[in-house]
């Protein structure tokens, strides 16, 4: 358990510790020991929103606890009488409470957090809210971005991962995917701070499209928009010759990057939108022109988000080395506590997802964390963790891996920004996480580990590995999506798409970065290794499952391999061929096309080639494209090693 902050009272939790402060006053036969020892308040926080209420707009509020507990909120109004209450408390940490007055009166109302099991004394935490009856004036910009108006401690982290969790929420068992970042944002049922500020800013249907590297930063720069909280960005490279990737200068609201700008070729994002203008500076430099921010706190901001920021990061600013202090990520242990939603995963190769929810464990199910991602073409889906999808490894020359928080920010005494230091973060109460385990841990280990976080009791075997098809099965799906999406592209008369070189492959722009699907291709081999060979991992730690009585770990395996071909063989997907037609295939006969998927990714290739339909078959008979054959060449003699040996080759 994180150490507990006794001397800093925050913005955020001022309201509900003055009420502690008044119960107490009120029971004087409650001594100063009991209080403290009764009302843990420490990362309790409440949200109202919008800002400054009113009579017009919904009123919501979140309450947020770093520990789980029995309780109920309830939204008292002006007359005294409840309004909206709930006892839903969403699992965590941190956990927390919703609930919302569609149409409030004005006056003087009260959010209360009824907490069950705590002392008389301090069992209700309150928040006093005002609902006005006329429209207030909205918050109004200045010489930052937006200005501060908070800081970043353990509440308001608390506040931000519930904030996540309810924005990206749904049944585990439900699949996620929204066309762009904007069509999630602008959800008011989902986005607790839908139109916080009182500017209509949720309304004006801003492009919001982040791919992987800028959905952290996007949602983190959302979340402290609307809170008034710092935020800021690192410059990175990519990492080349052996080396990680290395931040060389930092940008932020209250120091913006400057309108002109020099950089290394290959440390900026690849964009095909023609946004970067300018000639070279030399053969080894670019200079681009960063539009000037609009006038407005709105405008401003958004202009901020989808220009400098989405302009300004990529992959590279995840994979920087665990123990470099000049970075947007740390890296935290890997334990339930840590592993928040808003914690990033960085895999080794280059994409980035962001945790959203953790679903514990039950007597009848795996535990599961929940993540999102973003892709090249804007889309935006959810998914669980797994081998399959959260790719590990250990190589200096690609970075830090692995899973990590987004770097604090603290305002100094002259207004300006910094990050907090490793060693800072490790030393203060409000964090208290930063950690090097990961860095020690080969691919088993990590692997092994994360299946103890998520599952702390014994596994069914059977059960897990059910669990895994399922999720090779929601990884099949998201590829028949990406699939469709080339598909549809070749059908408007298009020419032949250019195939980049070398490991340019898995990372560059245009076309071939948004139709065709060499990284996916990869992470849905690994995935198919790990379904295949579920039974032998079982057989390898049998004290990890709950293995039946009397039978021996290789009669387990056994069976586990004939329930595992009638579980693949059951479930089926469907994609559509070049004419449109509809072919159905069970994970069973994609599983047999094993080895004709490490040369399926080239969008050039018609959809029946790409799944692996047999030259000559039925299925292949409505293909009317093939990737020209100097690129099939290529790929066959310098690509096909990679995907055959599961590896990304090295950037050079």
């Amino acid at each position: 358990m994180l150490p507990v902050r006794q001397s800093s009272v925050r913005p955020a939790v001022t309201s509900f510790l003055i009420a502690l402060t008044l119960v107490a006053f009120l029971r004087p036969q409650a001594s100063a020991e009991e209080v403290a020892a009764a009302c843990d308040e420490f990362g309790l926080a409440f949200l109202s929103s919008p800002i400054s209420p009113w009579k017009g707009a919904p009123l919501r509020v979140i309450a947020a606890a770093e520990k789980p507990l029995a309780g109920e909120l309830t939204i008292i109004g002006p007359s005294g009488k409840i309004a909206a209450q709930s006892s839903d408390m969403q699992v965590g940490p941190p956990y927390f409470w919703t609930a919302e007055v569609p149409s409030p009166e004005a006056g003087a109302w009260q959010a209360k957090l009824t907490r069950q099991d705590a002392a008389a004394n301090c069992r209700d935490v309150t928040h006093d809210i005002t609902v006005a009856s006329e429209r207030p004036r909205g918050a109004s910009g200045g010489k930052n971005v937006w200005p501060i108006r908070d800081a970043w401690d353990r509440s308001t982290e608390n506040l931000y991962s519930a904030w996540i969790q309810k924005l990206f929420d749904a049944p585990v068992d439900e699949e996620l995917s929204w066309k762009a970042m904007g069509d999630v944002l602008h959800d008011e049922q989902r986005n607790l701070l839908f139109n916080h500020l009182g500017l209509n800013e949720d309304q004006t249907r801003a492009r919001i499209r982040p791919d992987c590297a800028d959905l952290p930063y996007f949602l983190r720069a959302y979340f402290a928009f609307k809170m008034g909280l710092p935020f800021g960005y690192a410059q990175c490279t990519r990492g080349d010759g052996g080396r990680p990737p290395r931040c060389t200068k930092w940008w932020n609201i209250a120091n913006e990057q400057p309108s002109t700008v020099v950089v290394n070729q290959g440390s900026r994002k690849a964009r095909s939108n023609g946004l970067f203008g300018g000639g070279s500076a030399s053969a080894s430099q670019v200079r681009y022109t960063v539009p000037q921010r609009p006038k407005g706190l709105v405008p401003g901001f958004q202009h901020y988000l989808v220009r400098s920021i989405a302009d300004g990061v990529h992959s590279g600013n995840g994979r920087t080395a665990a123990d470099d202090d000049n970075t947007d990520f740390y890296p935290v242990p890997l334990t339930r506590d840590a592993l928040r939603p808003g914690t990033i995963y960085a895999d080794p190769y280059g994409h980035i997802l962001m945790l959203v929810k953790r679903v514990p464990q039950t007597d009848d199910s795996a535990g599961v964390f929940l993540a999102v991602d973003g892709q090249p073409d804007g889309t935006v889906a959810r998914k669980r963790f797994w081998r399959g999808n959260f790719l590990f490894a250990q190589d200096p020359a690609l970075g830090g891996p692995g899973f990590k928080r987004i770097r604090p920010i603290e305002r100094t005494s002259n207004g300006s920004l910094r990050r907090l230091t490793n060693a800072e973060i490790k030393a203060d109460p409000d964090y208290g996480d930063f950690s090097l385990q990961q860095s020690t841990l080969d691919v088993e280990a990590f692997y092994d580990r994360m299946d103890d976080v998520m599952s702390p009791a014994p596994l069914d075997p059977v059960k897990a590995m059910t669990a895994a098809v399922t999720a090779l099965e929601e990884q099949v799906n998201a590829r028949v999506n990406s699939v469709e999406n080339g598909r549809e592209f070749l059908a408007g008369n298009r020419g032949t798409v250019a195939m980049p070189n070398g490991p340019s492959i898995f990372e560059t722009s245009g076309p071939w970065e948004n139709f065709a699907t060499p990284s996916r291709d990869l992470r849905l081999l690994i995935a198919m290794d790990v379904v295949r060979k579920y039974p032998e991992r079982v057989a390898r730690r049998p004290e990890r499952y709950a293995m039946p009585p009397g039978k021996t770990p290789d009669e387990v395996k056994a069976e586990l391999e004939e329930r595992l071909l009638a579980e693949l063989s059951k479930r089926k997907f469907s994609y559509k061929r070049s004419d449109g037609s509809s072919w159905t295939l069970s994970l069973d006969d994609l599983l047999v096309r094993i080895n004709d998927l490490e040369m399926a990714y080239n969008i050039n290739d018609c959809a029946e080639m790409r799944w692996g339909a047999l030259e000559g078959s039925e299925e292949a008979k409505t293909c009317k494209r093939r990737a020209p054959a100097s690129q099939r060449r290529i790929m066959a003699t310098d690509y096909r090693p990679w995907f055959n040996e599961r590896r990304r080759p090295p950037r050079g």
